[in-house]
């Protein structure tokens, strides 16, 4: 009688190895450029695009000197929008460009 080995699900499996290779927080990182949209809002999404991320810090570029002001004034908002979304203290500063 052969043993069965233990199964998990493949979203498990896919986490561990996730983690098992260390990529998990990048993953997480990515998470806040591609869904930039749907975390910030169309309005915001429209005048600015994140552009790269490094070290908990995400590049933005805004398309408008206005719209730039009105962002840094809202980056505290910003980041635990993205955090609730991505994880928890992923994103630690947001530089507008």
């Amino acid at each position: 009688m052969r043993k069965r080995s233990s199964t998990k699900p493949i979203g498990q499996a896919l986490q561990d190895l996730v983690s098992s290779l260390g990529i998990d927080r990048r993953l997480q990182e990515y998470r806040a450029v591609t869904e930039w949209e749907e975390i910030v809002g169309e309005h915001i999404a429209k005048v600015s695009s994140p552009v790269r991320i490094a070290q908990g810090v995400l590049v933005v570029r805004v398309r408008v000197s206005t719209w730039r002001n009105e962002l840094t004034l809202r980056k505290k908002e910003i980041i635990q929008k993205l955090n609730a979304v991505i994880g928890d203290g992923t994103i630690k500063d947001i530089r507008f460009q």
